[in-house]
């Protein structure tokens, strides 16, 4: 698709229709320079939710969270097990180890699968993956780096350091993640 606005325009509207059903239902981009009067619902939700997040976190809990259309969600899989129940069952500010989240997916002994299913979490923030963290009480890495991961939990009432939450080490007392990044 040619556009005056370039490739990356269109590549982004592509992604967005995607992820948001109906997003781009607005004016073909060659006859809308301008930006449509209206936002389609599901990407109104969505960053309403983000502008909560980052500007009013108090303001969360009375906002219902964003509906999740991209196709991980469409299928049953432990990826989609383990990125619902984190987006479902991890509050503002809380912590918890990949132990712990592969036990609310239903897989207590599949920390290191909760590693690979959180490196395929196509929304970060909508998921909170930042706030899975080692067994050790370790941050751990993240997809955005390390210092984006301890800004959020910063944000969320937990400065560096003081992770809280989980501090029994794991098996051989490494960070679970760590360990997973080491196999790949």
């Amino acid at each position: 698709m040619k556009t005056s606005q370039g490739p990356a325009l269109c590549h982004w509207r592509k992604r967005l229709e995607r992820f948001c059903p109906g997003a781009t239902a607005l004016s073909p981009v060659e006859t809308a320079p301008m930006p449509p009067p209206t936002t389609p619902e599901p990407l109104a939700h969505c960053a309403a939710w983000l502008d909560a997040y980052f500007r009013k976190p108090d303001t969360l809990g009375t906002l219902p969270r964003p509906p999740l259309h991209h196709p991980i969600f469409q299928q049953e899989s432990f990826t989609s097990r383990v990125l619902r129940s984190l987006q479902e069952r991890m509050p503002f500010g809380e912590v918890l180890s990949y132990r712990q989240l592969a036990g609310l997916a239903g897989s207590p002994r599949a920390s290191r699968a909760v590693g690979n299913a959180m490196r395929r979490n196509p929304v970060p923030i909508l998921i909170p993956c930042h706030r899975v963290i080692c067994s050790s009480g370790a941050v751990g890495h993240y997809s955005g780096g390390h210092g984006v991961k301890e800004w959020l939990l910063a944000h969320e009432g937990r400065p560096a350091g003081d992770t809280g939450g989980p501090r029994a080490a794991g098996r051989d007392g490494v960070c679970v993640e760590e360990s997973v990044r080491q196999l790949l």
